[in-house]
C-alpha cells in the first residue's frame, strides 16, 4: 500500500503496465506492417514514374534503383497514429495533446517535399528553407522547447522567440544528420531505429515510471518510428530493392526531432522529484539524466559527426556545403576494405553503443555502464580495424579458415581446378 501511494503521489499514470506494452506493440506492428505491405507497390509505381536513382561517382550501388520509399513510411506513418488514436491509453496523447497533430502536418510537408526532390530534384538551399518551414508549422501547433535545465542556473524559461529558433534549429540539424548518413543499404533505417529504441526506452519510463504525461507523445512518437524504419530494412537491405530517397530520410529525421523536442523542453524535471533540494541543485544533478534528452544529437552522434565532417571537408576544399562527395563515413569504411553489408552492422554497433550507453548512464547505472562501454569500445576499434590487418594462424588451422588468412606459401599450393581460391589467396 505504501508503494502504491507513493506512486500517486508522483502522479503516475493508474494504467497496468501490460496493458500499456501492447497498445505500445500493436501500435508499432501496424506501423511495420502497414510500410512492408506499401514498399512493394511504391517501388513499382517509382519505376513507373521515372523515380529512379542514377549511378553517379560517389555512389555504391551498382544499377538504378527506384526511390521514394518515404510514400510507404509515410503510409505506416499514419496508420500507425490512427490506430493509436483509437486505443484506451495511448489515445489519451490525441485527446490532452495537440503534438500528434502537430507532427502529422510537419511531417505531411516534409513528405510532400522529398517526393518532390526524389523525382524532380529540388534546390538545396530552398529544400532547407521548406525544413524550416515544417519545423515552423509543429512549432505554431505547441510542439516546441519550452524551457532547458541549465546546470548551475536551473530552469531557463524561453522567450517565444528563443524557443521558435531552438526549436527549428533541432529539427533542421537532425533532419540533415539523417539524411547525410543515408548512403548505403538500409543504414539510415537501422541507425535511426537503434536511436528510436533507446529514445523509447528513456521517454517511457519518464511516463510510466514518473507519471509525468508530457512525456506520452514522446514515447508514441517513438514507437511509430520504431515501426517506419522495421517495416522498411526488409526492402532495403543490401541488395536494396528501393530507396527511401529524401522523402524518406527526411522524415524519419524530422519524427526523430519532434520526440526530443516534445520529452525535452516540455518535462520538468522538478516533477520527478528524485532531489529535495533547491530547484538550481536539482537541475544540476540531473544533467546526466537529460544528456540523451537534451538534444536529438547525442542519440544519433555519429550522424551528426558525419554533418559535421562533411560541412568543415567540403568547406576547406572550397565547394559547397551541399556539394555531395565520397568522403562520409560509410565510404571511408568501403575504401578500408569492409563489404556493404559489415560497414552498415560497425555503424549499427556504434549508434547502439552510444544510444543505450547514454541511456543507462543517464539512469544512474555508472557503475557498469562505463566500464561496458569502454570494453565494447575496444571490441568495435577491432572489428572496425580489422582489414587493415592478416593475422597469422598455427600451421594445423590453416586447412579449416579462409585462404586470406593462410600463410602465403601454404596458400600458394592450391590446386588448378580452384582458380576463384587462388585469386583469393593472392590478394594483398
Amino acid at each position: 500500500m505504501g508503494v502504491r501511494h507513493e506512486r500517486v503521489l508522483r502522479g503516475s499514470p493508474a494504467r497496468p503496465l501490460g496493458q500499456l506494452v501492447r497498445e505500445y506493440l500493436l501500435t508499432l506492428c501496424v506501423t511495420a506492417a502497414v510500410t512492408y505491405l506499401l514498399s512493394g507497390p511504391v517501388r513499382k509505381f517509382a519505376i513507373a514514374w521515372g523515380a529512379m536513382t542514377a549511378i553517379r561517382a560517389r555512389d555504391v550501388h551498382r544499377e538504378p534503383t527506384p526511390r521514394l520509399g518515404g510514400i510507404a513510411m509515410f503510409g505506416g506513418l499514419c496508420a500507425g497514429l490512427l490506430v493509436a488514436s483509437q486505443l484506451t491509453n495511448v489515445g489519451q496523447v490525441f485527446r490532452l495533446s495537440d503534438e500528434p497533430r502537430a507532427l502529422l502536418s510537419g511531417a505531411a510537408l516534409i513528405w510532400l517535399v522529398g517526393v518532390l526532390d526524389d523525382r524532380y530534384g529540388v534546390d538545396a538551399l530552398v529544400k532547407l528553407g521548406l525544413q524550416m518551414v515544417a519545423a515552423g508549422v509543429m512549432v505554431l501547433q505547441g510542439l516546441t522547447v519550452l524551457w532547458l535545465p541549465v546546470p548551475g542556473v536551473g530552469m531557463v524559461a524561453l522567450t517565444p522567440m528563443q524557443s521558435t529558433l531552438l526549436t527549428v534549429a533541432i529539427v533542421v540539424i537532425t533532419i540533415n544528420a539523417v539524411n547525410f548518413v543515408d548512403g548505403l543499404d538500409g543504414l539510415a533505417a537501422g541507425m535511426v531505429c537503434v536511436a528510436a529504441s533507446a529514445f523509447f526506452l528513456y521517454a517511457y519510463r519518464i511516463w510510466y515510471g514518473y507519471g509525468i504525461e508530457s512525456a506520452a507523445p514522446a514515447t508514441l512518437f517513438a514507437a511509430v518510428l520504431i515501426g517506419m524504419c522495421l517495416g522498411f530494412l526488409p526492402h532495403n537491405v543490401h541488395p536494396a530493392r528501393i530507396f527511401m530517397g529524401d522523402s524518406g530520410s527526411m522524415l524519419l529525421g524530422l519524427v526523430l526531432a519532434a520526440g526530443a523536442v516534445s520529452v525535452t523542453g516540455q518535462v520538468d524535471p522538478d516533477a520527478m522529484r528524485l532531489f529535495t533540494g533547491s530547484e538550481r541543485s536539482a537541475v544540476t544533478e540531473m544533467v546526466p539524466v537529460y544528456m540523451p534528452l537534451l538534444l536529438p544529437l547525442t542519440i544519433i552522434v555519429l550522424p551528426f559527426l558525419d554533418l559535421v565532417l562533411a560541412i568543415v571537408r567540403r568547406t576547406w576544399n572550397g565547394r559547397s556545403p551541399f556539394a555531395a562527395d565520397r568522403g562520409h563515413l560509410h565510404h571511408r569504411l568501403l575504401e578500408i576494405g569492409h563489404s556493404q553489408s559489415r560497414a552498415v552492422l560497425i555503424m549499427y554497433f556504434w549508434s547502439a553503443l552510444v544510444a543505450f550507453g547514454a541511456v543507462g548512464y543517464s539512469v544512474g547505472a555508472n557503475a557498469w555502464v562505463v566500464p561496458l562501454v569502454v570494453v565494447l569500445s575496444g571490441v568495435g576499434l577491432v572489428a572496425l580495424l580489422l582489414p587493415r590487418f592478416t593475422p597469422r594462424v598455427p600451421g594445423w588451422a590453416e586447412r579449416v579458415v579462409p585462404p586470406r588468412y593462410r600463410s602465403r606459401r601454404r596458400a600458394g599450393r592450391v590446386r588448378p581446378a580452384e582458380p576463384a581460391a587462388r585469386a583469393w589467396a593472392e590478394e594483398p
